[in-house]
């Protein structure tokens, strides 16, 4: 208790310290409340009715006072160092491979090793079961629970035990725990004779350096136009975005000014050496998971006129985190600032209220401020990153989604696992397609399993009987209504039917990952990118590339 009531004192200490500039009463209520904290427990612990578990009610003290901050603020116990270390660094220790929960055999699977992991060394495949981890019974256990097993330091053994469904043996297999670093660049290649593509992932030690070196290797092989695609990449370290940027700006130039309630936080980011590549003509491909430290990397090419940004409106993240340590091994990620990008704008789309427990107030359009590019283009703060060229991605129709992600009988995953023991190798990745017998295979095993999925059109039709009723009406609409509902009921076998090209893109990038791993999967689903294809057209165009920059 004592433990924990001193971190509550040290944060509230810290808290306290950081507003010396405040009005002088601001130290009375700290240490007011405090003491009025530190009694209340004491109340507690002498006097309920049950034995207090001090780490479990403080420690939930704790979540609610950062959660009334803003989510990015976060206590981490000696107990979550690890996960700390790995959000950070994206290292850890185990046999490298995703696993999930399966649905319908209720225990966790294989679901895709990664490239010269120890997973994919020792014959791991999609869909293995994983029956026990050095004796312990693993059946029914979920992914956190197996997870945890699977880590450890590097270098320690475990025996494992599997069950490869495709045949039903059980396999034993001895496994070494390394350390794992998951790919920031899972894939890069040449996408015509002078385009470049470069898949990055995230902003962990190091990244940087990795994507000078990608760079470097696709320009010596003739590369003279450059598409980075920063979808999905949800950032991280803060200087390695600016060391990617100054790639491709000289060396000197400003990047971001951090700026917070301390001195101590205010700092410039400038660039630091000499660059690759000034001149080539660079497309960057964002959404709205792009966010962080990607929107620096993003944001900056576009307030200097670097790159064109092309996709959807980022996420909207400007704020800075750093790391303090806390007693009892302990660590605090607290929010130390806001950024701000060359033109001077903060993309920040959320304020943070700490009033009333704490709320998130959306920054309208309407309030947010014109900046200017260096060629003079207009560009504004909050709500993210808005694209040079927008161009929303293909959206997945419903079936789809439930097929992929909610079917309880798995018949997706377990048809490409099915589909990966059959076949000893497949087409290189950018070239496989599934055919039109495989296709309806598949479709005869979704219609057999019993799949259904959410109804929607059904649930609107139903919303707007009841309204109709309300109003009167439904009496002499009654027989179109029931024609609607006739015609809106699920045809399985014809929807699955009329969205075959989507679905059988989904099927050849799971199986092509399974054989190639994570740029395999990349490769082939680059074939039908609607964003990437507009973005190899405009770097065809260099008219057009030129006049979104404004170039003179």
């Amino acid at each position: 208790m004592k433990k924990n009531v001193a971190f509550v004192m040290l944060i509230m200490a810290f808290f306290g310290q950081m507003s010396a500039q405040q009005p002088k009463n601001h130290n009375f209520e700290v240490g007011k409340n405090l003491d009025i904290f530190n009694n209340i427990y004491k109340g507690l612990d002498l006097m309920y009715v049950d034995t207090l578990n001090p780490q479990e009610v403080i420690g939930n003290g704790i979540t609610a006072m950062l959660r009334s901050l803003d989510p990015y603020t976060e206590y981490y116990p000696e107990e979550k160092s690890k996960e700390l270390k790995m959000m950070l660094t994206g290292k850890y220790a185990g046999i490298g491979s995703i696993i999930r929960w399966h649905q319908r055999l209720k225990t966790t699977v294989i679901d895709e090793p990664y490239e010269g992991m120890p997973a994919a060394e020792a014959g791991l495949k999609k869909g293995d079961v994983i029956l026990s981890i050095d004796g312990e019974d693993m059946t029914g256990k979920d992914t956190k629970y197996v997870s945890d097993h699977l880590k450890g330091d590097a270098g320690t053994s475990f025996l494992l035990k599997v069950r490869r469904p495709s045949t039903g043996k059980v396999l034993k297999m001895k496994m070494t725990r390394q350390n794992i670093k998951e790919a920031d660049i899972p894939y890069y290649g040449m996408l015509k004779d002078d385009i470049a593509y470069i898949n990055f992932r995230s902003y962990t030690e190091g990244c940087a350096r990795t994507m000078r070196n990608c760079f470097i290797e696709l320009r010596n092989k003739g590369a003279k136009k450059l598409i980075l695609d920063l979808r999905g990449n949800g950032g991280g370290a803060v200087q390695e975005s600016v060391d990617i940027v100054n790639m491709w700006l000289p060396k000197g130039m400003t990047i971001i000014s951090q700026k917070g309630k301390l001195a101590q936080a205010n700092h410039d980011y400038v660039t630091r050496l000499e660059p690759v590549d000034t001149l080539m003509p660079i497309v960057v491909m964002v959404g709205g998971m792009t966010a962080s430290s990607s929107e620096i990397t993003c944001g900056s090419l576009q307030d200097l006129d670097r790159a064109i940004i092309l996709g959807t409106r980022t996420y909207g993240k400007g704020l800075v985190q750093a790391t303090i340590d806390v007693p009892y091994n302990g660590s605090l990620k607290l929010t130390t600032g806001k950024y701000y990008i060359p033109s001077g704008r903060c993309v920040q789309a959320v304020n943070y209220k700490h009033g009333g427990g704490g709320y998130r107030e959306t920054i309208p359009d309407s309030l947010t401020r014109v900046f200017h590019t260096r060629n003079g283009r207009e560009v504004r703060d909050g709500g993210g990153i808005k694209p040079d060229v927008e161009v929303a991605p293909d959206t997945l129709p419903n079936i789809a989604v439930y097929i992929d992600r909610i079917d309880s009988m798995e018949v997706m995953f377990d048809y490409v696992a099915e589909y990966v023991a059959k076949h000893e190798k497949i087409a290189p990745a950018r070239e496989f397609r599934l055919s039109d017998e495989d296709f309806a295979d598949f479709k005869q095993r979704v219609v057999a399993s019993g799949f259904n999925y959410d109804p929607e059109s059904d649930k609107a039709l139903g919303e707007l009987e009841k309204l109709a009723r309300f109003e009167g009406y439904f009496d002499d609409a009654k027989e179109e209504f029931a024609a609607l509902r006739e015609k809106l009921k699920h045809d399985v076998a014809r929807d699955i039917e009329k969205e075959k090209e989507t679905l059988k893109e989904m099927l050849e990038r799971d199986i092509a990952t399974a054989y190639y791993y994570q740029a395999g999967g990349i490769e082939n689903s680059l074939m039908y990118d609607k964003q990437l294809k507009e973005a190899v057209r405009l770097l065809e165009n260099a008219g057009e590339y030129e006049k979104i920059l404004n170039v003179k």
